[in-house]
């Protein structure tokens, strides 16, 4: 059963140097900025995170680069109009990068959760983005060899949830969450509303509480709100 805490802080407790951190949302969408913040208070450091995008302004993941705690991104989509923070870091060396194609991310999330040791895909042959992996030709098409991306905790934001851990999200926001969760050895979730057992219909559930560890309400306005940004 999933544990309900008292703040942020509580929930990102015990978070190592050097984990691997799985960070849902979809650009500004979704993102956990609350537990993001938190994970900037505790001063963990060396980090690597998976993330669909490499942060938006100086708020969330951003605001995480800026303060020097990750050592390497992996991702889809790295450079937008307002992603100059992890631009900067990238070009001066401080930060690596892992650049992976979105379905191929979410479909080695996935198969961490699923405990599929590998999976062939045929995105990215032909791309600098194949070099070095195993390619094979499989019924006339080629494919090349992908690993799961497994992490040591999950940061994720859910619309809702039960004191069981069960989990709706908002439209856009739900894109890596659900397999997130699944891939994590802990999962922490911010929500926005937490309802006692049965306050969610199980037809809707997304994700079960058995792949959710800790349980933090938060509510009101964020950062990312007040720009017009979140989902």
């Amino acid at each position: 059963m999933a544990t309900v805490v008292s703040d942020a802080d509580e929930a990102v407790s015990g978070i190592a140097d050097g984990s691997t951190v799985l960070i849902g949302g979809f650009g500004t969408a979704g993102q956990p900025v609350e537990l993001i913040d938190a994970l900037i208070r505790s001063g963990v450091r060396d980090l690597a995170v998976v993330n669909n995008n490499a942060g938006n302004g100086r708020v969330g993941l951003a605001a995480l680069l800026a303060n020097g705690q990750v050592r390497k991104i992996i991702c889809s989509f790295p450079r937008q109009a307002d992603s100059y923070v992890f631009d900067e870091l990238y070009r001066a060396g401080k930060v690596e990068l892992e650049l992976v194609p979105q379905g191929n991310l979410a479909e080695r999330m996935r198969a961490a959760g699923a405990g599929i040791g590998a999976f062939y895909c045929p995105t990215g042959v032909g791309t600098p983005l194949s070099e070095g992996k195993e390619r094979r030709t499989i019924d006339g098409r080629d494919y090349v060899l992908e690993y799961p991306i497994k992490g040591d905790v999950a940061l994720i934001k859910a619309l809702r949830a039960d004191t069981l851990g069960n989990l709706v999200y908002r439209k856009t926001a739900r894109n890596f969450g659900p397999v997130m969760a699944m891939a994590a050895k802990i999962t922490v979730v911010q929500a926005g509303e937490i309802v006692p057992p049965g306050g969610i219909d199980p037809e809707v559930v997304i994700t079960p509480g058995i792949f959710v560890d800790r349980l933090v309400q938060v509510t009101g306005v964020g950062p990312l709100t007040r720009a017009g940004a979140a989902r």
